[in-house]
């Protein structure tokens, strides 16, 4: 933990943390009911209709007022309850799932856990004179949107914001880092490979030579910095010079502007393929970048606290790496104070983005994630609402570091 005063035996112990406990522990059939749901139908960036269309029903029936297709979105939403003097605490629900795996991300423990906390502190909001807003946030597995929605307003009077990721670890933390995707396209000639293979230009081996550029440039790069990809066309039949060969890189840097500086030494390495086999590129680089998670340790020690009443024992920061990747939730942490921690859902030592992992979303131990990440989140919303000097040290503490 960050902050010696938030203790396990300081905090989560007034009348409006108990009840909160107890409209989630309340709701806990609905709640593992929609997790499964959606675990069960997995959907892609920007199709999450189903998705969508289940959280905003159980939203509604709980009296909030949401908004359906928000922020120009067709599978966005949002969801607000309170109107009162207090801050406004933004959670955050994901929903999208990955190509051939489904939920090996565990979207649906995301999805489900943001319901139920919102349900849970929707129920004590108004007399704690605080606003909750509710976000459905799309495509988080390459798509950007919360991006999308931070630009056209999504966070707009919002005091802080949080989220929690299923993971193999309980840590106060994800390690997020800035990415952004790149997708190369190689241009050469045809040409029959046995008869005329002179009169070729291989754009396949175009691909492969700016492959093995990027590979060389790996062994010159930080730690914190990553570059990966896969060829998504490769040519057509054996006997035909390819004409035309594609790849799908992401870039990855600790920061934005670090990000940056690495962009234009992977270019070179990729165009370094393309002259080498006299081939033509074309190069699109996808959307806006996902920035670095700028991680709130005031509203962390919160969240690690609750989570030790639910007897979680959260590690702190410097456990950060044990899980790494990008998310856009790291633009979000760079415009209001927002934590992004963790949650065992599965067995210690567990990879995300596997096949074993997506059994695990569905597990008893992914529906335990779900109601102790609803609680935890509950916890640190009413935390904000009930004292006003948490949210003044979290917003002095985001300042510091991001201006």
């Amino acid at each position: 933990m960050n902050d010696a005063s938030a203790t396990p035996h300081s905090i989560g112990q007034t009348a409006a943390h108990a009840r909160v406990a107890e409209e989630i522990d309340r709701l806990t059939d609905r709640l593992l009911d929609v997790s499964h749901r959606i675990h069960a139908d997995p959907e892609l960036a920007y199709a999450e209709y189903h998705a969508h269309d289940l959280l905003c029903g159980v939203l509604e029936e709980a009296g909030l007022h949401v908004t359906r297709g928000a922020y120009g979105l067709d599978t966005a939403f949002e969801a607000r309850v309170g109107g009162g003097s207090g801050p406004t605490v933004a959670i955050i629900c994901e929903y999208d799932a990955l190509p051939g795996i489904g939920h090996a991300c565990g979207h649906n423990i995301i999805a489900a856990a943001g319901l139920g906390a919102a349900l849970g502190a929707s129920s004590v909001v108004e007399e704690l004179d605080g606003n909750l807003v509710v976000l459905g946030t799309p495509a988080e597995e390459g798509g950007g949107g919360k991006i999308a929605m931070i630009d056209a307003g999504a966070l707009l009077g919002v005091d802080a914001a949080m989220m929690v990721h299923p993971s193999s670890a309980d840590v106060e933390s994800m390690y997020a880092i800035a990415v952004q995707q790149v997708k190369v396209t190689y241009h050469g000639k045809a040409s029959h490979a046995a008869a005329h293979p002179e009169l070729g230009r291989n754009a396949l081996d175009a691909a492969v030579l700016g492959y093995s550029a990027v590979g060389a440039l790996r062994q010159h790069i930080a730690p914190d910095e990553r570059i990966h990809g896969i060829f998504t066309e490769a040519g057509d039949q054996p006997n035909v010079v390819p004409r035309r060969a594609a790849a799908h890189y992401y870039v990855r840097s600790g920061t934005l502007a670090r990000l940056e500086q690495l962009k234009p030494r992977v270019l070179a390495s990729l165009e370094g393929g393309a002259l080498s086999a006299g081939c033509e590129m074309e190069v699109v680089w996808v959307d806006s970048p996902y920035a670095e998670l700028v991680h709130n340790a005031t509203l962390g020690a919160r969240y690690s606290a609750h989570a030790a009443l639910l007897g979680r024992s959260v590690a702190g920061v410097e456990h950060a790496s044990l899980t790494v990747g990008s998310t856009d939730m790291g633009n979000v942490s760079l415009e209001v104070p927002s934590i992004h921690p963790t949650i065992a859902a599965a067995p210690p030592d567990s990879s995300i983005h596997t096949e074993a992992f997506a059994v695990a979303a569905a597990s008893p131990s992914g529906d335990l994630a779900v109601l102790d990440g609803a609680k935890a989140m509950a916890g640190v919303a009413v935390d904000l609402w009930a004292d006003p000097s948490v949210l003044t040290a979290a917003t002095e503490e985001w300042r510091s570091v991001t201006h």
